[in-house]
């Protein structure tokens, strides 16, 4: 028999609500203060959320049970899918030695600290985050900044700010992914509506990241590269987010901005080159070490990887894998056992092998082998590393789907949605905050919109106002509390030497944090009463619904795909065979005999 929800279990708003959120409030206290490991933060959050949800709200035990084992099959697939396969292109790179060359390409540009902390901590670091994200940017740019000479410290805080403006958009899209898997947004609306929002403060992270590092007058020094840093990846961010979907704007952003502010440097260069007090003035140079080949081998692996991703973002390319992969399999004892108002809810698995974004990235993971170079025995032993390394994160990631499942399925979400929508027309400023909050406690954008997403939506609904504009800035505010989550100080001190004073590098960024949060919800704000133009115009469902297999478009879709394959073929032949001259560091000596 079909169970409905009650919304107000205990007859009392206020009280349903402070109930509701002691799965929240227990989550933030696991991880802010008991600094509890992920994993046993999400396990007892789940188990508090099912005995809440079946003492409290009365809902059957198996159905509790099922909604959060619904979640969690979701987290695996396609979350853990995409997380797996990019972090996988990445250790290869590491294991290959092709990684060494991507940061040597990077740091040779400037000896100036400045130029090189956009390059690397803001630029390169938004590259890493949109190819594999989850804690990966912060620790391979503060290892790299210290290992050029920055303080550590300094290290830590400034690739922790530098990493706000991609965190949305990471590890492809997973962010925007689940916000409108768990709202029933559409996506690509909500894309562009966070493509909407984030663009100004990517414009403003760099100079704030250089004033920071070197006061304002010195800061100002370089206002022109900065703006080029920021203005390029934000301009490239906005046309990706709104015209190609939600999985490529940190990549296609990144790449961007490093080309547009490499060409930069070399007609314009600060008057004066900045170092830390007490630094020679050529401390923190590197010297080429590698061909103009081995560089555009070293990251052809990224292209190959943007490229199929773009591609699998084409409508007909899905369309077609979907048909002859795509499997709906509704769960059963689930499906349509829970009303809400007078709908039931819909639980239906989708397994698409072949038109999953993870299996995109898996295909560019394979042809990334022979340009690496690797044997096929070397390519499997970094799988397998990948997947003991990411085997508590991988868990993690699927406990707190089932967790935010169990907080959808039961009501506790509506609840909070309820008591929040008292807050009326402020709600959207507040919105920010709440995924700020999301973030800081789990150390995750994506966690954060599992967590709120339809809370958000539920709110907006309820007061009026479009939910994309409170779920994108669930998403948006929630990338500000990414430089303050004990997670984020955590891979940051560990990648720079520095365990044990995590404390140092939250006082150093908290108020950032909060600044740049109260950015993004006067911003909210506005989209929502003053500037609803930016809103992006979509189709409203009630949840989101895979696109049907369509015959017509099977031929565009066979042959879009051909394009893909063929570009990549050729970038793999064109990789394996760059010419491996002699460095020009080497060649240059070999002139001075």
């Amino acid at each position: 028999m079909p169970w409905t929800i009650n919304t107000n279990p205990l007859e009392n708003l206020a009280l349903s609500s402070l109930v509701a959120a002691i799965p929240i409030l227990y989550l933030f206290w696991a991880l802010a203060f008991r600094r509890m490991k992920g994993h046993w933060a999400a396990v007892s959050a789940l188990a508090i959320a099912v005995v809440i949800s079946v003492f409290v709200y009365g809902m059957p035990a198996k159905l509790s049970l099922y909604s959060a084992g619904y979640g969690m099959l979701f987290g695996l697939w396609p979350v853990c899918w995409i997380v797996v396969t990019a972090v996988f292109i990445y250790n290869l790179s590491v294991k290959t030695g092709e990684f060494e060359i991507i940061k040597n390409s990077l740091a040779t540009i400037s000896d100036d600290r400045r130029i090189q902390a956009l390059l690397i901590a803001f630029s390169f670091g938004a590259f890493i985050e949109g190819a594999a994200g989850f804690g990966t940017p912060v620790a391979i740019t503060a290892a790299m900044l210290a290992g050029l000479g920055f303080k550590p410290l300094y290290a830590a805080g400034i690739c922790l700010i530098a990493n706000t403006a991609p965190v949305a958009f990471g590890a492809i899209g997973i962010p925007i992914i689940v916000g409108s898997q768990v709202s029933g947004v559409d996506q690509m609306a909500l894309s562009r509506m966070v493509g909407r929002t984030l663009p100004f403060v990517s414009v403003l992270i760099p100079l704030y990241m250089v004033v920071l590092m070197s006061g304002w007058k010195k800061g100002l020094e370089v206002w022109p590269a900065a703006f080029v840093s920021g203005g390029s990846f934000a301009v490239a961010q906005f046309l990706t987010a709104n015209f190609v979907g939600p999985l490529l704007p940190d990549i296609i952003a990144s790449i961007v901005s490093i080309v547009c502010l490499v060409v930069f440097l070399r007609f314009w260069q600060p008057k004066e080159s900045w170092h830390f007090d007490g630094e020679p003035q050529s401390g923190g140079r590197a010297k080429l070490l590698y061909t103009g080949g081995q560089v555009f081998r070293a990251w052809t692996p990224f292209i190959i990887l943007s490229i199929f991703v773009a591609a699998w973002g084409v409508k007909p390319i899905k369309m077609l894998l979907d048909q002859h992969s795509l499997v709906r399999v509704p769960i059963e004892g689930l499906h349509n056992m829970v009303i809400r108002g007078d709908r039931p809810m819909a639980a239906v698995y989708m397994f698409n092998i072949l038109s999953a974004a993870g299996t995109a990235i898996l295909f560019a993971g394979l042809f990334s082998i022979p340009v690496m170079k690797a044997s096929l025995r070397t390519a499997a032993q970094v799988a397998y590393q990948t997947l003991k390394t990411l085997r508590w994160p991988i868990f993690t990631i699927a406990t707190i789907l089932g967790f935010a499942y169990i907080m959808n399925f039961s009501g506790m979400a509506v609840t909070l949605g309820d008591a929040f929508s008292k807050t009326g027309v402020l709600f959207p400023f507040f919105a920010a905050f709440l995924g700020w909050l999301g973030v800081f406690m789990t150390g995750s954008d994506t966690s954060s919109n599992a967590l709120f997403g339809k809370l958000q939506e539920v709110t907006a609904t309820q007061i009026g106002v479009d939910p994309v504009v409170t779920v994108a800035a669930n998403s948006s505010g929630g990338v500000c509390g990414k430089m303050i989550s004990p997670q984020s100080l955590s891979v940051a001190t560990a990648a720079t030497n520095q365990v044990g004073r995590e404390a140092d590098i939250f006082r150093f960024t908290v108020m950032h944090s909060l600044i740049l949060t109260t950015v993004i919800g006067v911003m909210a704000y506005l989209q929502a009463y003053v500037i609803q133009w930016i809103v992006p115009v979509y189709e409203k469902t009630a949840a989101p619904v895979a696109a049907a297999a369509s015959p017509s478009l099977s031929g565009g879709g066979a042959a879009w795909l051909g394009v893909a394959v063929a570009a990549v073929v050729i970038l793999t032949f064109l990789a394996r065979n760059a010419r491996e001259a002699e460095p020009a560091v080497v060649r240059e000596t070999f002139r001075k005999r």
